[in-house]
């Protein structure tokens, strides 16, 4: 599988096959692991080009007073000089450099207040208010299509929300980094959202659109000087858009981004179509960056790394908060499970109760009346262990089957969903056991 997930790697893989510099390099081992491997193999690379540059000094100095090829011994002297000053010292790799400088964030931000926002019948938005606060990490997430970019839109002023209000502060300055890079107009002439890339325009003079000199860190640079801290050479710069990689145009699109000197960020999935090293750049300048940054994405360690709240849509439109990144999100997500099933146990218990004292009760009045399975019950019980254990064996057949498929993402995806639906039927057949068994204990004390 080819993917940037490090965290899908450090779960699946055993094996990590790098491409680096036209070489193949090969680790047995997961994700982090590899970084491990990696950082060493460099750290012996260097080593042996600061010995080289130690032995050809030496060298150097003995061919300066002047050596003599008389001699076999000399020749080889001479040979082996040549040789450690023409070998190739280790490469460099070439790294975006993000730098931009954010403008002042008054005391207003943006502000969400009762946003709604409706396709048809389906409800995407539903009644969601917040106030975004100076220094603010905001992660959004949920399955696709449950209006986490329609949302980013909203805040963005692309779109409008159906009803409620945005109130956008007279000092923000808003940068908008697309989920996809739109290629065309619209049937009006006007352009698609902020994406919009015209394949036939300089890679340049799209930069120049939004500034000819950036403000940066570091002072004022000219647009093609930009261009080369994201890896975009001179020859480059004056190639048209077309011609570029999906990943070159994701780069492209984030340097407008940065070019307008936002101090709110609003990131689209930022983690498609980047390289693992320029996220990594990415998760750094964010962390220097003074302003606000809203984000939606799939890749749980950029969000891990970057953000301090979460936001997960949960159905019917509407959202909940949660402090924290993905991981606190998910340990948040298990306790709430488990409570709810400790209380639906207990609700169960109350309901034995209630009809233990009723049949007292009842045998008071009409006489003797004993606690008994019904129909469905009784059935239920007779059968709950085999259906658990088909369930277990079948959930240990796909954990083999998905080490099996370790290479096929898209059958990995669709064993790891059947797990994922026949743990949740365990868990239901467990709960209706547990009930089972507790009521038949109550039958056998009678």
């Amino acid at each position: 599988m080819i993917t940037h997930d490090r965290y899908f790697l450090d779960s699946v893989t055993n094996r990590i096959i790098e491409i680096d510099k036209g070489l193949i390099y090969s680790y047995e081992t997961n994700y982090s692991g590899y970084l491990e491997l990696k950082t060493q193999r460099l750290q012996m690379e260097q080593a042996s080009e600061r010995k080289r540059q130690s032995i050809l000094r030496v060298e150097l100095e003995w061919m300066q007073r002047g050596a003599r090829a008389r001699s076999t011994k000399q020749k080889a002297h001479i040979q082996r000089y040549e040789e450690l000053r023409d070998r190739q010292a280790p490469v460099q790799d070439s790294q975006v450099e993000l730098s931009s400088a954010s403008t002042r964030l008054g005391r207003t931000t943006v502000e969400l207040e009762h946003i709604c926002k409706s396709y048809g019948e389906k409800k995407l938005i539903d009644d969601f208010s917040y106030i975004f606060l100076k220094g603010d990490r905001v992660g959004f997430i949920g399955p696709n299509g449950c209006g986490k970019s329609t949302l980013m839109k909203i805040i963005a002023g692309i779109i409008p929300q159906d009803s409620g209000n945005v109130i956008v502060g007279q000092t923000v300055k808003i940068g908008y980094y697309a989920q996809e890079i739109a290629s065309e107009k619209t049937g009006d002439g006007t352009e698609i959202d902020l994406s919009y890339m015209d394949p036939k325009q300089r890679v340049i003079d799209y930069v120049k659109d939004t500034a000819e000199y950036i403000q940066t860190a570091d002072g004022m640079i000219s647009a093609s000087t930009m261009l080369e801290r994201f890896l975009f050479p001179p020859d480059k710069q004056y190639s048209p858009i077309g011609k570029l990689s999906g990943g070159e145009k994701k780069r492209l699109n984030l340097l407008r981004v940065l070019a307008t000197c936002p101090n709110l960020l609003v990131l689209d999935e930022p983690s498609n179509c980047l390289d693992i090293a320029t996220l990594t750049i990415l998760e750094d300048y964010l962390d220097r960056f003074e302003g606000i940054v809203v984000t939606i994405s799939h890749d749980r360690y950029f969000l891990d790394r970057t953000m301090k709240r979460i936001f997960a849509f949960e159905g019917d439109g509407k959202l909940k908060q949660y402090e924290g990144g993905y991981t606190d999100y998910t340990i948040r997500k298990m306790a709430e499970q488990e409570q709810a099933e400790a209380e639906q146990v207990k609700k169960n218990s109350n309901v034995l109760k209630n009809d233990a004292n009723s049949s007292e009760k009842g045998q008071r009045t009409r006489g003797p009346q004993k606690l008994k399975f019904t129909y469905q019950e009784q059935r239920d019980y007779e059968t709950i262990e085999n259906d658990i254990a088909q369930l277990e064996e079948k959930i240990e057949l796909l954990e083999s089957q998905m080490t099996e498929a370790a290479t096929d993402f898209v059958k990995l995806n669709q064993l790891m969903a059947e797990k994922e639906e026949a743990e949740s039927k365990l868990e239901e057949k467990m709960d209706r056991w547990m009930y089972l068994e507790e009521l038949a204990a109550r039958i056998a004390e009678q």
